[in-house]
């Protein structure tokens, strides 16, 4: 487990590990639309540089939507290729918000994730919704997300970000992600960072401050 006299700080991340995510939903919801290709081009583990510029915020909405378009033969309304893209958003559940405000009791915490302009309202609205007393920005100190900073993780820059505005050194700050590519990525400029699973999740990590 981590040692936690060492940490000075905490970075989370979002769907995975807070908010919880299911890609196969998406996936599904596109191929009954018509897309039968979209997990070649969209996964938790890689995608092409069109999402990746959609999540940096480089990418508009309609130009996303004009994407999925192309690679389906009829025309889609884009409420319909929304609802299809949001499919995979679940929603968070209160014991997270408990924990945030625990380990922020004891910790400065921040928020990373790698997001965009339609799944990001979708989040607040379903966490309105389910818990109207909390939200992200009530529960970190600062939340970054990658199209309004128009970085992602793995690149270094995203994490650096944090670091600099925050006056935080990585060997003392604690990165949490369901993504392992994004954990190499944070180790590689010396954070200690947790990979998130089924088997090791945020109340398990934060046992002594629960």
């Amino acid at each position: 487990m981590v040692n936690f006299s060492s940490i000075n700080a905490i970075i989370f991340d979002l769907g995975g590990v807070l908010f919880d995510i299911n890609y196969q939903n998406t996936a599904d919801a596109f191929a009954k639309l018509g897309m039968n290709n979209f997990v070649s081009a969209y996964s938790q583990a890689q995608q092409n540089q069109l999402f990746d510029e959609f999540e940096k915020g480089n990418v508009s909405n309609e130009i996303f939507r004009n994407f999925i378009r192309e690679n389906i033969s009829h025309q889609l309304l884009d409420e319909e290729i929304d609802a299809a893209w949001c499919a995979m958003l679940i929603g968070m559940e209160p014991i997270k918000f408990e924990t945030l405000k625990k380990v922020g009791a004891h910790f400065p915490i921040f928020l990373l994730s790698n997001t965009n302009a339609i799944h990001l309202p979708k989040v607040h609205e379903m966490i309105a919704q389910k818990t109207p007393e909390n939200s992200l920005e009530k529960s970190f100190l600062h939340c970054y997300f990658s199209n309004q900073i128009h970085l992602r993780k793995p690149d270094a820059a995203a994490f650096e970000i944090i670091l600099q505005e925050n006056n935080l050194q990585p060997e003392n700050t604690l990165f949490l992600d369901d993504s392992i590519q994004h954990i190499v990525g944070a180790q590689k400029i010396r954070l200690q960072a947790i990979h998130i699973t089924s088997e090791m999740n945020t109340e398990k990590i934060f046992a002594p401050f629960l």
